[in-house]
């Protein structure tokens, strides 16, 4: 491993965003940081960092040269014993673990007859004072007794080990075209799904849609179901609640096959506080893998939190970053909480109103540094991996390469959008919607930073929330629905959700998100089984069965948003570098118009007022419409004739002469044209083609 040249003073963000200026000092501290973080784990740079993130090859349970080596980091413990089910739960001389080195690392060697495939076990850890059962840190299987409910590790050894049947899958980077999606709920039924049940009954749904990626969330085991799995305990074992390893190796295969690449939710903010299960007090210690006193304790979130200054916890951290593309062959990461990790306050109750809220005493460098390393590991392990940051704090950086004093995230969730749909729907009256606020909400992003667009994510589907359909809507979504039905109420809900998805890819900055259900319009939210509800799976599925049904609307909402994907990745407009040009904003009129690359987008967010002959400047030429919202087939009215054709024409605006087009812009319509001879082959991969399935 070598060192990395120094900052260049054109580097920092300081091209394109002067008001960093100030902090350039700051910025060259977080990389030298880096840097010596890097040479420190590294041993000065003897070995690269893909080979000290391989602890998970080290510690844990492993069947090596004819016998089982499993090895554990314990400081503080005093003698550690392998119970399980061969030894009837009880401590035996023969499974005691020998402390092999002064920085607490334990080990036993085991004959190959000693444990067998399928096997429960626990280390019954003692310390100065104490003594408790605990789950190996790096176990890579944990299930749970139906029973009892009480987890164990399990050794896992099975006789025919998966065989990738795509090794060689190249994922689709940029852009992206993002489907979250929970395992557990995926399924119609009321229960937990399971991951083969995902990869026969989902994955095609999601191949049918148009995305080219898969976002998977509650992967790593975490004791409780309702957590969503973001309260990890077992950060090396994928959940059993879902099924086997092998598995989900299944369904990441079938995903590779199908041409979508699979993003883990990674969790790395925080974890369970539980100590059987988990790594609080895994040795006695509250202070192992966090921090010390009130700081190791995310009050609001009752978890512990990581002390990303200690070498040993970055091993821990690393490794897991490096087993899970290893192992699972994932495609990359979508870090969860990176809010929390960023910040000593965790971003609770903190409104970011200045760039000295990034670079001032609150902030967790540790944590920074850790990203970085995370981010230059992952590429050099994976160079096709994707990481995408989830942070609401706006800080700089996030998405720009290490070399220019950036964390390396490939991508940023654009979090303030979603946001910004909530709040004017519980606020505002559709005649007041502020289009200048949408505007500037929808396109404020840093410009040397790719980012992820979204309408709604499983964050606004929560049970306490609402999804956007359900707020558009209110009751009539669940019964007034059928095709033959007619509803103000459905009406405007299609309309309006049509628009806001839309106007949300087409303003996005490098790709796009959408959780699974959403594109049709999914009646209910999440909430899964609980003491509150009687743990219920009523509402911790997907009713797919709506969208399957012909004589209802939520067919219109998944065919637009299949043609709306189509289009974008046909259009290729994010590869562009044109970012959305505003060409109109009338507020009065609810009329927004923009170019982004060869299409030019026409908005008309009014719910009583169609317009008609309504001038919009453009280039001089011929266009096509080539996507309607008030399609028929989408559920809309049919004002518009498909494929309609204008030609520009000259209008006098003062003492100039300018072109434009004469639109008719229906009540809460959206329209998509193209110059004709813009060399985009609309009428062979546009969306009006899919349409005709």
């Amino acid at each position: 491993m070598t060192e990395k040249p120094p900052l260049r003073t054109a580097d920092c963000g300081l091209r394109s965003d002067p008001y960093l200026r100030p902090y350039e000092k700051n910025i060259r501290a977080r990389m030298q940081r880096t840097v010596s973080m890097a040479l420190r784990l590294t041993d000065g740079g003897k070995i690269d960092l893909p080979d000290f993130a391989s602890g998970h090859e080290f510690f844990g349970l492993h069947f090596r040269e004819d016998r089982w080596v499993l090895r554990e980091w314990a400081p503080n413990a005093k003698g550690i014993f392998l119970v399980g089910e061969m030894t009837q739960w009880r401590e035996a001389g023969a499974y005691e673990l020998e402390r092999i080195n002064p920085a607490g690392v334990w080990e036993i060697r085991l004959p190959a007859d000693s444990l067998a495939h399928g096997m429960v076990y626990r280390l019954r850890m003692h310390w100065e004072g104490g003594e408790g059962d605990r789950i190996p840190a790096y176990a890579r299987r944990v299930v749970q007794d139906p029973n009892s409910l009480i987890f164990n590790a399990q050794v896992w050894s099975p006789p025919d080990p998966h065989e990738w049947k795509h090794p060689d899958f190249v994922p689709e980077r940029d852009p992206l075209f993002v489907y979250e999606a929970h395992v557990g709920m995926a399924q119609e039924e009321k229960g937990i799904g399971s991951y083969r049940e995902f990869a026969e009954r989902v994955l095609p749904r999601i191949v049918d849609a148009g995305y080219n990626a898969l976002q998977l969330m509650g992967i790593q085991e975490h004791p409780y179901y309702a957590s969503f799995g973001y309260h990890v305990s077992s950060f090396f074992a994928a959940s059993s609640r879902f099924g086997s390893p092998e598995d989900l190796k299944v369904l990441i295969d079938r995903a590779h096959g199908s041409g979508l690449s699979v993003i883990m939710d990674l969790v790395h903010s925080h974890a369970v506080a539980n100590e059987v299960e988990g790594l609080s007090r895994f040795d006695g210690t509250l202070y192992q893998y966090f921090h010390e006193g009130a700081r190791g304790i995310h009050e609001a979130w009752g978890s512990r939190c990581f002390d990303y200054g200690k070498p040993q916890v970055l091993h821990f951290l690393l490794s897991n970053c490096r087993f899970w593309l290893d192992e699972y062959h994932f495609d990359g990461f979508r870090f969860d909480g990176i809010t929390s990790m960023l910040y000593h306050h965790h971003g609770l109750g903190k409104a970011f109103t200045s760039y000295d809220d990034y670079f001032d005493d609150h902030v967790d460098e540790d944590a920074l540094t850790y990203l970085s390393l995370a981010n230059e590991l992952i590429h050099d392990v994976y160079p096709k991996a994707v990481t995408v940051a989830e942070d609401i704090s706006g800080m700089p950086g996030l998405a720009a390469p290490g070399e220019e004093g950036g964390m390396g995230f490939d991508y940023r969730l654009a979090m303030g959008v979603p946001d910004f749909w909530i709040r004017i729907l519980k606020e505002k009256r559709d005649e007041d919607w502020p289009l200048g606020e949408m505007w500037h909400e929808l396109t404020n992003r840093r410009v040397d930073e790719k980012s992820i667009g979204y309408a709604e994510s499983h964050d606004q589907a929560l049970v306490g929330d609402k999804t956007l359909m359900l707020r558009l809507m209110g009751p009539a979504l669940y019964d007034q629905m059928h095709v033959k039905s007619e509803s103000l109420a459905v009406d405007r809900g299609l309309a309006l959700h049509k628009l806001v998805r839309l106007i949300t890819l087409a303003t996005a900055g490098n790709g796009y998100l959408n959780f699974m259900g959403n594109e049709f319009g999914h009646p209910d939210w999440i909430d899964f089984p609980r003491e509150g509800n009687g743990w219920s799976y009523e509402y911790a599925r997907r009713q797919w069965h709506l969208l399957d049904m012909p004589d209802l609307k939520y067919a219109y909402l998944a065919r637009f948003d299949r043609h709306m994907i189509a289009l974008a990745r046909s259009g290729g407009f994010f590869k562009s570098a044109a970012q959305p040009s505003l060409i109109l904003e009338h507020s009065d009129h609810k009329v927004l118009a923009f170019r982004r690359g060869a299409f030019l987008f026409v908005f008309n967010f009014h719910p009583t007022s169609s317009h008609r002959d309504y001038p919009i400047e453009v280039d001089p030429g011929e266009y096509r419409m080539i996507l309607d919202s008030d399609a028929p087939e989408y559920g809309g009215h049919g004002r518009l004739r498909r494929d309609q054709r204008h030609f520009t024409a000259f209008v006098k605006a003062g003492e100039t002469i300018r072109h434009a087009l004469s639109l008719y812009l229906p009540t809460r319509t959206a329209l998509v044209l193209t110059p004709v001879d813009n060399g985009i082959d609309t009428e062979e991969s546009g969306p009006y083609t899919c349409s005709r399935k």
